[in-house]
């Protein structure tokens, strides 16, 4: 009983579980902010692209 008192303890402690979770979150918020940023560039080269090939004949 002990034992698992003594686990049970340095469990609520333990601070590794909160940072992962908080990594986890912030990598998940640079992800979606990437997604976003890379389709807009996508869409303006690809409008650019166009423009020059209309524009070339």
């Amino acid at each position: 009983m002990q034992a698992f008192l003594n686990r049970a303890k340095a469990f609520l402690v333990n601070e590794d579980g909160p940072t992962a979770t908080e990594y986890a979150v912030l990598l998940a918020l640079i992800i979606v902010v990437s997604i976003g940023v890379i389709t807009t560039l996508g869409q303006n080269i690809a409008a650019r692209f166009q423009d020059v090939a209309d524009a070339t004949g």
